[in-house]
């Protein structure tokens, strides 16, 4: 039996059938967590944002249309909860997610890694909410430009523009980075 996809689960699920919902869920929920933690920094607070962006999908169930995947469609709920959150509080970005398995680096491994994450965070930090998702999406989460307009609602040329104008502010502050690590 060929496995269904996710818009054909999506459509299950705008007919009342929560095992497809709950197929749904277990299929992507640890994408929208890495997007929600790398947005916000922490794992709880990306664990709630995850499990919001799964409820306001099953509540929108009965409104869907496969217009785009739906892998899409999920990283559009996800992006509107994270830049909603950052409209309440103010995000720690990350790149590290917690390890689940602990390999045994040196100490001066764990002090530059540490050092790289937190200049990684500082830097993401200091970029408008629009450049940031823009960033964790596409380079973080290898969306495409055309994924990512879906996902935040805009054009892809207005995507692009983000994209450039992030890695714009971002290029002084990487430019002292690698100067400082040569």
């Amino acid at each position: 039996m060929q496995t269904p996809s996710d818009e054909d689960l999506m459509l299950r699920v705008c007919d009342g059938d929560l095992n497809a919902f709950g197929q749904l869920v277990l299929r992507h929920q640890s994408e929208a967590w890495r997007v929600a933690y790398r947005f916000t920094g922490d794992a709880t607070e990306a664990e709630d944002l995850a499990q919001q962006a799964f409820l306001r999908v099953l509540d929108a169930a009965p409104r869907y249309s496969p217009t785009a995947a739906f892998r899409t469609y999920l990283y559009q709920v996800v992006t509107r909860l994270c830049l909603d959150y950052h409209r309440k509080k103010r995000p720690v970005l990350t790149e590290a997610l917690p390890e689940c398995v602990a390999d045994t680096p040196t100490p001066g491994e764990e002090a530059d890694a540490r050092e790289r994450d937190q200049f990684i965070q500082n830097a993401l930090a200091a970029l408008p909410a629009d450049y940031r998702v823009a960033v964790v999406l596409r380079y973080f989460e290898g969306l495409s430009a055309a994924e990512m307009a879906v996902a935040m609602g805009r054009s892809v040329k207005a995507v692009e523009r983000l994209l450039s104008r992030a890695r714009e502010a971002l290029a002084p502050s990487l430019e002292l980075f690698r100067g400082k690590m040569r």
